[in-house]
């Protein structure tokens, strides 16, 4: 009976002594917090300037009382610049935008007439313009991206005399068609980004009409139609209104 009695005392010691052994433990810290990595958000309003080259290729047809005559394709080539606007709308990893884009070009390209080797015909693109819509996959400060819509170019076109030097007719005319293009922007900085893109536009048929002009060859012309396709390929730079952090859900 001694002995289970001094045993019983001996735990209820241990039992009490247990929890003052615990509360003298150290205590194992808790681990830092993860640090926050700002992703980089593409919403806001920007603009900015682009400067590069731009192709047109155009076939060029003659109306004469006698008929229509093929005058024969040229392609001709040289530089643009200009600027652009737009605003986008990330969400995730998607972002979506508008854009408006002028650039002044010196698309140029003059050759001898398939109908009269004794006149020559001068094309010029002098204008273009962009009106598109974007859609793009954004990887934090990296985006590519494709954009569709309408384009317009501001053309003049010349006929004159290759021995004399005297033009025959003029005509300048602004024509519509669509565009399609792909790109993409790199942001170096919080507010700017710089990039590369490309554009094909399609410009379709224009015709117009001339006073009767008589070529040095006896050649009666009364109106001419162009097809055109343009090619355009830009360097971008870019400053977007804006913080650099502000939050995205993004999922990387």
């Amino acid at each position: 009976m001694r002995k289970f009695s001094t045993a019983a005392i001996g735990f209820v010691a241990l039992s009490m002594a247990a929890p003052a052994m615990a509360a003298d433990m150290p205590v194992k810290a808790a681990p830092p917090p993860a640090p926050v990595v700002a992703v980089y958000n593409w919403s806001g309003f920007y603009i900015g300037a682009n400067g590069g080259w731009g192709q047109s290729h155009g076939c060029v047809d003659f109306v004469t009382p006698a008929g229509t005559l093929a005058g024969g394709c040229a392609d001709r080539s040289g530089g643009l610049a200009g600027g652009q606007i737009g605003y986008r709308w990330q969400t995730n990893q998607f972002v979506l935008g508008l854009e408006a884009q002028g650039d002044w070009a010196e698309i140029k390209n003059t050759r001898v007439s398939l109908i009269d080797p004794l006149i020559s015909t001068t094309g010029k693109i002098d204008a273009i313009g962009l009106f598109t819509a974007q859609i793009g996959w954004a990887w934090n400060a990296s985006l590519l991206y494709v954009k569709g819509g309408a384009a317009v170019t501001r053309n003049r076109f010349d006929i004159f005399n290759n021995v004399t030097g005297v033009g025959l007719a003029s005509a300048s005319h602004t024509r519509w068609g669509g565009a399609l293009g792909v790109g993409w922007e790199y942001g170096f900085a919080p507010n700017w980004s710089v990039g590369i893109e490309y554009d094909h536009l399609w410009m379709g048929r224009d015709n117009f009409g001339f006073a009767g002009v008589v070529t040095p060859g006896g050649f009666t012309l009364t109106g001419s139609g162009i097809s055109q396709d343009v090619d355009m390929v830009t360097l971008r730079l870019n400053y977007r209104f804006g913080g650099f952090g502000a939050p995205v859900a993004a999922r990387y």
